[in-house]
């Protein structure tokens, strides 16, 4: 949060890969600030690419009938303030893009330390992203040339058998 200090600590540098977020059930307009920093710093310092994490809940997955994939292309409808944020931070991302920052904002599915999916939870299950296509995708984000206007947003969630959402994306990156 503090704007001088991250201009410094990003200087010199290509690419930031911002993960950072304050889980909140409410509000949290530390999550707006850091948002506005990142993408105001980077422009500032001269970072070309900011990959951030926003998240499946973007979209109220939760309500999904299982007839058809979510896709980037729809307008979302967050299910929650958390989701909100993140679809703010995607739009503050889209504006960056229009003045000259390269922008990727993945809608990143669950993720653990143990790298096992939650098969007891269907919902949990069908947004989870296994370490290796993690690793992949960043990869994929980070080595790709440029892409249509400066920004992409996707979601990223391993090829679950109950998988809903779409993960098609302008890097090449196939989720295993």
């Amino acid at each position: 949060r503090n704007y001088e200090d991250l201009v410094k600590r990003i200087s010199g540098f290509d690419v930031l890969i911002h993960l950072a977020w304050t889980w909140n059930a409410d509000y949290d307009s530390d999550n707006s600030l850091m948002t506005f920093n990142i993408y105001k710093a980077a422009l500032e310092s001269g970072v070309r690419r900011v990959i951030m994490a926003s998240s499946v809940h973007a979209d109220s997955y939760l309500d999904s009938k299982g007839d058809k994939m979510f896709t980037t292309e729809e307008v979302t409808t967050p299910d929650s303030p958390y989701g909100a944020d993140k679809i703010f931070m995607e739009a503050l991302g889209r504006y960056y893009a229009t003045k000259g920052l390269e922008v990727i904002c993945v809608r990143f599915g669950g993720v653990n330390l143990e790298d096992k999916s939650p098969e007891d939870s269907p919902w949990e299950s069908a947004v989870w992203l296994y370490h290796d296509d993690l690793i992949s995708m960043i990869k994929a984000c980070l080595q790709t040339d440029l892409f249509p206007n400066n920004f992409a947003v996707f979601y990223a969630v391993s090829n679950n058998k109950n998988r809903i959402h779409d993960t098609t994306n302008p890097f090449g990156w196939t989720p295993k």
